[in-house]
Formats: C-alpha cells, sequence, structure tokens
C-alpha cells in the first residue's frame, strides 16, 4: 500500500514536467508535495513547493525545446525511502538526461527529495 503511495506522488511530480503549460506545473506539483517539502537537487538544498516549481520551470525551458520527462524503473520502497529513475528527452532527440530520486513521504505526499542526476547522453 505504502509503494501504491510513493508510486502515485512520483508520477504525479514527474506529470509537472510534461504539463501543457507552465500555469498547471504548480497544481501538479501541490498534488505531489508537502507545502514544506525538502528538496536536495544538483545545485543543493531548498526548501518549499516554489523551490521545486524552479527546478522543474527551468527544465522545462531547456534551449532544445520542453522534453519529456518519465519514470523508467519500478518504485523501490526497501524502507521509509522510496527510489526510481527516470529519464529527460529534448524534442528534437537531443541530450538526455538521466538520473535516480530518492524520495521520503508524509500522508501519501513527498516531503523529502534527493535527485541524482546522471550524464547527458546523445540521444538514440
Amino acid at each position: 500500500m505504502q509503494e501504491e503511495a510513493a508510486e502515485s506522488a512520483i508520477d504525479m511530480f514527474l506529470s509537472a514536467f510534461n504539463a501543457r503549460d507552465d500555469d498547471q506545473v504548480i497544481a501538479l506539483l501541490s498534488q505531489a508535495l508537502t507545502s514544506d517539502v525538502v528538496f536536495w537537487g544538483p545545485l543543493g538544498r531548498s526548501e518549499g513547493v516554489e523551490a521545486v516549481e524552479r527546478f522543474v520551470l527551468d527544465i522545462r525551458r531547456h534551449p532544445a525545446g520542453a522534453g519529456t520527462m518519465v519514470r523508467c524503473s519500478a518504485v523501490d520502497m526497501p524502507g521509509e525511502w522510496a527510489r526510481y529513475q527516470w529519464v529527460f528527452t529534448t524534442p528534437d532527440g537531443g541530450p538526455r538526461l538521466a538520473g535516480t530520486d530518492v524520495v521520503h513521504l508524509r500522508q501519501s505526499r513527498i516531503d523529502q527529495m534527493i535527485v541524482f542526476v546522471g550524464d547527458i547522453n546523445p540521444g538514440p
């Protein structure tokens, strides 16, 4: 049951990257994250939905255009933390960004998130 809650929150978080427009990003993130979420990203630690929103919007504004973010693994929840792998692909088949996120949930929402970004690889 806890894995299903984690999967739902994670998929809602990832859907923010693929939203039709930027206005939808905050609504989707608000459904996936607690208001006091702690976010450890590539640029360090930040707090709050607004900080995560800036991160998502920056990726959506990739110079090659808004790409697609997908979860490319099952959600693994060996304890209190869940982890999954993701991939971001630009629309022109350009650079691909891949990584692993580790999240902690409180009341079925992500309250802590650690993003491990992998190498940028050329598309297939």
